[in-house]
């Protein structure tokens, strides 16, 4: 696909542990062309992890971009009567926005971008990652599913010995569900084995 004229929101919160699976996603959008929104949730600006500090997360954004952060809610809103985005992807997208998402909650920039971008019956792409999954979070997932306009990366269980709720994404399939959702398609097949296990 040529992603040259296309503009993608990448909106992420904080499952910080998947920043790093990331951002090459981000770079291949960039290097095939398109132009690329970072927005970010609260906790990606003000939360230091063992997997990176803030500061840190937010200068790549930056410098893979080249394009300021969307950090407020305020910064957000514009995107949708603008209709700057093509399509939006949440990756990762936790537990916690995931039930927002279902729950019509918009309480973070990440979130207002997603209803900007559902406003506009645009695709919105998620890319989950969250503990319960398979727990409470699955009726959210539920809903989601079956809305108009949201798609999902594939997904499966990473750890269901250690973790039999856990849910995660194949972060490397986010350009491929992008492109399907553009074209109004989900990129099958949706349920995967996130890990093969001897």
């Amino acid at each position: 696909m040529n992603w040259q004229g296309i503009t993608v929101g990448y909106a992420l919160s904080g499952s910080h542990c998947t920043l790093p699976e990331v951002m090459p996603n981000i770079k291949r959008f960039v290097d095939a062309g398109a132009n690329v929104i970072p927005i970010v949730s609260h906790t990606i600006m003000t939360t230091d992890t063992r997997f990176g500090t803030s500061e840190h997360w937010q200068t790549q954004l930056r410098e893979i971009t080249g394009n300021e952060l969307v950090s407020t809610i305020v910064d957000a809103e514009p995107l949708g009567p603008s209709k700057r985005i093509d399509v939006l992807v949440i990756a990762p997208c936790t537990g916690n926005t995931t039930s927002k998402l279902a729950n019509a909650m918009t309480d973070s920039p990440v979130l207002m971008a997603a209803k900007a971008q559902m406003r506009n019956g645009r695709p919105l792409v998620l890319a989950i990652s969250t503990n319960d999954g398979l727990g409470l979070n699955a009726a959210n997932i539920a809903k989601l599913l079956v809305a108009k306009h949201i798609y999902f990366v594939p997904f499966g269980q990473d750890n269901p010995q250690g973790k039999p709720n856990s849910l995660v994404a194949r972060m490397d399939l986010v350009m491929d569900t992008c492109e399907q959702a553009l074209q109004g398609k989900q990129l099958q097949p949706l349920l995967i084995e996130r890990f093969q296990y001897a």
